[in-house]
């Protein structure tokens, strides 16, 4: 049994915001409350164990839910793997994962959903949950079976890494998908407009000399997608949206009541365009860095509830590959392990998000949209939860980080604010920032 005393409690889904004790037993919550005796809680432990924790100064909240993450596996398992992928989510304090389709071969069908399941539970560390493709093969042509792959174990369905080009394959996957109660994720890229550009087009990218992606690529399929889930009635799920335009379309769709969610990743949070360096890849992000301009809409987007989740999109890649020059290598940041410190250090810390409103948008507004357990404390609920320490410092060195990349951007920094501790149903498997 584990006693966390004296502890800030956030826990968004019941409102609670303040000074608590917390007890776990037999893998669940038992009782929140701000009144307890040892007397107490040794009764209620009737001769069981109990651990105390001294959580003054610190923060529990419910396990953190990252609906993007790129596991590799199958297909390229020396990027990432599930064991690896899942060992790095509990480190940086997420305790369910979404793992993205895009693998090779992509996740179309229910054998390889019920794999991806498998391999997560094999691993046990993080819950792993399967996204199916949209399109067989993610060709954008043919729907893969959605119930099908429902009933083997897929969270939802996303041709991430691709837009789907062909409208009418999307307005028939939000009308399909409407059968299975799941949300159509959305890559939001015009693929003609981005062409075979490396960043955001800008006075950045003119003064790099490297080729841009306009903010339009994004925007053009942002509006597109609102338009056909108003029409149809289908629930979209936009992934890492990262401009102004796309902030105000949406927006201006939930006023309308487009039955439309989205998300945004720390890093377009943290960094612009004006920090990237041609002299190295690791801020090569798609979509790209988009201009402080759109860094500040993305905020106030997450602050006001317009953008309603944080997702880390977790890219890793091999440091041979980031490794090549910015036109050849790959896009993406492995961010797992580091995204709730960057968040913590670089937003919270300054006073541009409260870490409410963070911890509500990656863990209660995921497990509602998704239909997901956790995202919460209730008394009886599995203790999927997170002690966060705000004075806690590490320096991001490769020896320490669990997850096959090193493709960060924080690599070599003292960072502050760091998961402690981490529980899956209320064993502990990370401590200390030590994944047990």
């Amino acid at each position: 049994m584990w006693w966390l005393k004296d502890v800030w409690v956030i826990d968004p889904s019941q409102k609670i915001s303040s000074s608590q004790d917390v007890l776990v037993k037999d893998g669940k919550l038992l009782e929140i409350s701000s009144s307890m005796t040892e007397e107490e809680v040794l009764a209620k432990a009737q001769g069981e164990a109990v651990e105390t924790i001294n959580g003054k100064g610190k923060f529990v909240f419910p396990g953190l839910i990252d609906v993007h993450t790129h596991l590799r596996e199958p297909g390229q398992e020396d990027k990432e793997d599930i064991l690896s992928g899942s060992r790095a989510a509990v480190r940086g304090g997420f305790t369910t994962i979404l793992a993205m389709a895009n693998t090779q071969p992509p996740l179309d069908s229910r054998a390889l959903v019920e794999f991806v399941l498998r391999q997560g539970e094999r691993a046990g560390y993080a819950h792993v949950l399967p996204i199916g493709t949209v399109t067989k093969g993610m060709q954008g042509s043919e729907l893969v079976e959605m119930a099908d792959m429902k009933a083997g174990g897929a969270a939802a369905f996303s041709d991430d890494g691709k837009n789907i080009q062909n409208a009418e394959v999307m307005r028939l996957a939000l009308e399909y998908a409407k059968l299975t109660g799941f949300p159509i994720i959305s890559h939001c890229e015009d693929k003609y407009l981005a062409g075979e550009g490396l960043m955001r087009r800008g006075l950045t990218s003119a003064r790099m000399g490297l080729r841009g992606i306009p903010a339009s690529a994004e925007s053009v399929i942002v509006a597109r997608d609102l338009l056909i889930a108003e029409e149809t009635g289908g629930k979209l799920h936009l992934a890492h949206i990262s401009t102004a335009e796309s902030v105000e379309l949406i927006r201006q769709a939930k006023a309308r009541g487009v039955d439309v969610t989205a998300e945004v990743n720390p890093h377009h949070l943290i960094f612009c365009d004006e920090e990237i360096r041609i002299t190295d890849t690791v801020l090569k992000v798609n979509p790209p860095l988009g201009s402080p301009r759109d860094r500040e809409s993305l905020i106030a987007g997450l602050s006001d509830g317009t953008i309603d989740m944080i997702a880390t999109d977790h890219a890793p890649h091999t440091q041979a590959e980031k490794a090549r020059p910015f036109a050849e290598a790959p896009f993406g940041i492995a961010s797992l392990e580091t995204a709730l410190s960057a968040v913590w250090q670089y937003l919270v810390k300054p006073g541009k998000l409260s870490f409410d409103r963070v911890i509500e948008a990656w863990s209660v507004s995921p497990a509602q949209r998704f239909g997901l357990l956790g995202g919460t404390l209730k008394p009886g609920t599995a203790a999927d939860m997170v002690l966060f320490d705000p004075d806690f410092t590490e320096e991001i060195v490769p020896a320490k980080l669990v997850s096959k990349a090193r493709n960060t951007p924080f690599l070599g920094k003292t960072m502050q604010g760091f998961p402690v501790m981490v529980w899956v149903e209320g064993r502990l498997v990370q401590r200390d920032r030590t994944v047990l």
